[in-house]
């Protein structure tokens, strides 16, 4: 029986996935954050080793033929390729970036555009193992619009706004109590006091309060679709009938968002197949399979 590793690297959790040829599972293994890049390099290596051997223990070593590896901007590759051998492995190592992953984690489609949105936004042109363009993925300072922060960003802004005002509204008291604070300059304070990024734990906010009908909420869904579809036309042309593939937190947890930008994206690229990624891991391995059988 011939097998393939698939391994994906995060900034939070390392995820490995043995399967067979088919694509059948066989193995699996999760352990803590492996991108280089976020933690340092002796703990990153020591976290992707636990995961993928957790993934082999019960799989024959030997019948492993091909690896894939999935992190930030292929991060660490060096670390990674000197990895396996200790793991007992000597097969074919590839490490492609984490939007490579994303892509084939949605479609088995070896060219087409995936669309990102979860603490960060950004969209991009995938054609086998590369990414040919990129647009947005700027950061919370310069971009990422539609993205987990930029929601949140907005929610404590019009929040801050409406407190002002004399304002209710669902979103408004729920992101206030959030906060701690229902004083328009109570809440202001507040909000500077925290570091920007704690700002897209308000987003899960904007989800609830948009699906219960609130008017301020929806009008940030809205925005937000916009924001994420425009970003994908950066990258995509008109007439496009390449798949497209929606990852992260936001599009795979936020249903008002996913379905805002779904039917934006039919509108434009009607022949085009829309797909919700899978976990990256299940994209390596997928690669894995399809680079080498």
């Amino acid at each position: 029986m011939r097998l393939v590793l698939g391994v994906d690297v995060g900034g939070t959790a390392s995820r490995a996935l043995v399967t067979t040829t088919d694509g059948t599972r066989v193995g699996y293994g999760r352990a803590g954050a492996g991108n280089p890049v976020a933690v340092p390099p002796e703990v990153a290596r020591a976290n992707v080793s636990g995961a993928i051997a957790a993934a082999l223990s019960n799989v024959d070593r030997d019948r492993i033929e091909a690896a894939v590896v999935g992190a930030a901007g292929a991060a660490g590759s060096d670390i990674f390729e000197k990895l396996l051998p200790t793991l007992g492995l000597d097969c074919p190592l590839r490490v492609v970036g984490d939007v490579v992953v994303a892509f084939a984690a949605g479609t088995t489609a070896r060219r087409g555009t995936v669309l990102i949105a979860g603490t960060g936004a950004a969209a991009a042109e995938v054609d086998g193992f590369t990414q040919v363009r990129v647009a947005d993925g700027l950061g919370w300072l310069l971009g990422d619009l539609g993205s987990g922060f930029w929601l949140g960003r907005q929610a404590a802004s019009l929040t801050a706004r409406a407190l002002s005002l004399g304002t209710k509204g669902m979103l408004i008291e729920r992101v206030a109590n959030a906060v701690g604070e229902t004083d328009p300059d109570g809440f202001v304070v507040a909000v500077h006091a925290r570091p920007p990024r704690e700002l897209g734990g308000l987003a899960p906010l904007v989800t609830e309060a948009a699906l219960a009908g609130d008017e301020l909420a929806l009008s940030i869904v809205d925005e937000a679709a916009r924001h994420l579809v425009a970003t994908t036309g950066q990258v995509r042309a008109p007439g496009d009938a390449a798949p497209i593939v929606l990852a992260g937190s936001v599009l795979a947890h936020s249903e008002p968002i996913r379905s805002h930008v779904g039917k934006r994206l039919a509108e434009l690229w009607p022949e085009a197949a829309v797909t919700l990624a899978a976990s990256g891991e299940i994209g390596a391995a997928r690669l894995a399979r399809r680079g080498w059988f």
